[in-house]
């Protein structure tokens, strides 16, 4: 999977509890947004689970 690189602006305190947040997981900060954005994005049904597309390009044959 390639990944895409963009510049975020950020509150400095929100920042710094994602920070700590990340250390106490044993994340980067990168990898600790990445988390977070997945499982929002997951929640709200707006990111399809690697099953799913292996189900539906199984469909499609």
């Amino acid at each position: 999977m390639q990944k895409k690189s963009f510049v975020l602006r950020m509150d400095p305190d929100k920042l710094g509890a994602i920070e700590k947040w990340a250390s106490d997981e044993f994340r980067s900060t990168n990898g600790q947004i990445e988390w977070i954005l997945d499982q929002a994005l997951r929640k709200a049904g707006r990111l399809k689970t690697k099953n799913e597309n292996k189900n539906e390009k199984s469909d499609e044959k």
